[in-house]
């Protein structure tokens, strides 16, 4: 399938709201031709000067229209997408499309992950004192907080390419299993700088089980 393309340095998850600042020439006409013809157009992830995974978005709404044309525009990401050829400007056109092949990405796992990884979540949450609401476990997917979990930007574009949902949220698991480590660490570090320079009162031990 043809895309039109709009490369940019983030990454959008299927389902997610994306709210865009129009104000190039080819991208105005693109969201032009998005509102009269209804076309959907590919957000592909730019990294490491490559452009390889992205997400489709429908354009939901023009929120805003300035005066000298540039708009605030919000849409809706949809499918994964692996781009197949590239090219800079499409006939007729100022913006940039390809080919591209969308990702049968599955949403179906074990509730019981599900449930393992938002505990651990909300641990994370927990230990940085920010408040954490848990969705219940049917009503979420790996997806649907990639944002809110400290990811990288390598991370997120990691996670955009992996199809299986169980294997989305092992990934995810591993992360927080890492990231909660090392936030305990540091708790305990700064526990014992709070500490230092007071008087500690130690338990006497008992010697007389002692051997030498």
């Amino acid at each position: 399938m043809k895309l039109p393309l709009f490369p940019l340095q983030s990454v959008f998850f299927p389902g997610e709201t994306v709210p865009l600042h129009i104000f190039e020439d080819r991208y105005k006409q693109l969201i032009n031709d998005c509102r009269q013809e209804a076309v959907t157009f590919g957000i592909p992830v730019f990294i490491d000067n490559t452009i390889a995974f992205g997400t489709e978005v429908q354009l939901v709404e023009v929120v805003t229209t300035y005066e000298n044309g540039e708009m605030d525009v919000v849409c809706v990401a949809r499918q994964v997408f692996q781009i197949l050829s590239f090219e800079q400007q499409l006939e007729d056109k100022l913006y940039a499309g390809g080919e591209v092949e969308f990702l049968d990405i599955e949403y179906s796992a074990d509730e019981s992950l599900r449930q393992e990884v938002l505990d651990k979540l909300e641990t994370l949450y927990e230990l940085m004192d920010v408040p954490f609401s848990q969705p219940q476990p049917k009503q979420f997917n790996s997806f649907s907080l990639a944002h809110k979990m400290g990811l990288s930007f390598e991370q997120e574009y990691e996670l955009l390419q992996i199809s299986k949902e169980t294997n989305r949220l092992l990934f995810i698991k591993q992360h927080l299993d890492s990231t909660i480590t090392v936030l305990e660490e540091v708790n305990r570090t700064k526990t014992l700088i709070e500490l230092n320079g007071h008087f500690k009162n130690f338990d006497p031990l008992d010697f007389k089980n002692f051997k030498t």
